[in-house]
């Protein structure tokens, strides 16, 4: 895994995983292993898939980089206190699965709670 800043300031986790080593053939179905790591811990909370893709390409101006095949983010929450407001703006997390042809990117932000991001960062690398 590999840990970039996305636009100069954003710390995003980055793993690329090419398609012969693993078993998931799709975004789907990685997203499946993700749902059930969430639904498994004892806090996180599964909220949402956002087809990025697809709105993406709905779009009258958007754009998608043709090498893109599918792409998806899985929404999710590890809230379990709220001691003020501006914890709220980092709230909810998200992990996306960018498809390719010859493999597959997952990305997400760091997470301000270590215990949080520790069990992303496991998930995504138990792919």
């Amino acid at each position: 895994m590999t840990q970039i800043t996305v636009m100069d300031k954003y710390p995003v986790n980055e793993l690329t995983i090419s398609k012969e080593k693993i078993n998931y053939k799709n975004v789907d179905e990685i997203l499946d292993y993700l749902k059930e790591k969430i639904d498994a811990h004892p806090v996180a909370t599964f909220i949402s898939i956002f087809d990025h893709y697809t709105h993406t390409k709905g779009l009258e101006v958007g754009e998608i980089n043709e090498d893109i095949l599918d792409a998806k983010n899985i929404i999710f929450c590890f809230g379990k206190q709220i001691p003020n407001a501006a914890i709220m703006a980092v709230r909810p997390r998200s992990i996306a699965v960018v498809e390719y042809k010859d493999n597959f990117v997952i990305t997400f932000m760091d997470a301000p709670n270590t215990q949080a991001h520790e069990a992303m960062i496991s998930w995504v690398e138990n792919i």
